[in-house]
């Protein structure tokens, strides 16, 4: 946790959880209708608001916030950082029901975000979804998971540190208190 404090990394983080009785309208979502799309839960909602609670109590510095433009994403974003502005974009797009060429430059955006060099002092941050993150490394995160990486370059990559699911942020943040 330390680590994350002093900044340099990149991470990624899984949306909330999603109602999956009711699908994304595919290929017919709207980005500015979130009735075409699977809706965020009131419990990931509130999922979402206590990772981003942690996140502040352990200090962990977020000084970009990349996210997709689903609306599970966006209201993800909203509930964990309101304090943050967010940069969405496009790229960053559920790719679940994309062909392997729709799904390319999407899987270069967020294998570009996670390798860029981040400064010392804070950590890049990307909320977005678990089949692009499945698409760029075969990892499929749970929702509300914030996954750690070593950012190396675009031209070497990203190095995997670690995963935080959401229920243990409470255990970590005792653990820090020691």
């Amino acid at each position: 946790m330390r680590q994350l404090a002093s900044g340099g990394y990149a991470l990624y983080l899984r949306h909330g959880p999603t109602n999956n009785a009711i699908p994304d309208r595919t290929p017919r979502v709207d980005l500015q209708d979130c009735g075409t799309q699977r809706p965020l839960t009131v419990e990931g909602r509130q999922l979402m608001a206590r990772v981003g609670d942690a996140i502040r109590k352990a200090n962990i510095p977020i000084s970009e916030l990349h996210v997709s433009p689903m609306c599970r994403a966006r209201e993800s974003a909203e509930a964990a950082f309101p304090a943050i502005t967010a940069l969405t974009d496009p790229r960053l797009i559920y790719l679940g029901n994309f062909t392997d060429a729709e799904k390319a430059p999407i899987v270069a955006r967020t294998r570009q975000l996670l390798s860029m060099p981040v400064p010392s002092g804070s950590n890049r941050l990307v909320l977005a979804h678990a089949p692009n993150l499945m698409d760029l490394m075969g990892y499929f995160p749970k929702e509300g998971t914030l996954v750690v990486f070593r950012p190396l370059g675009e031209a070497a990559g990203f190095e995997y540190i670690a995963s935080i699911p959401a229920a243990q942020w409470g255990e970590l943040l005792r653990q820090g208190q020691k």
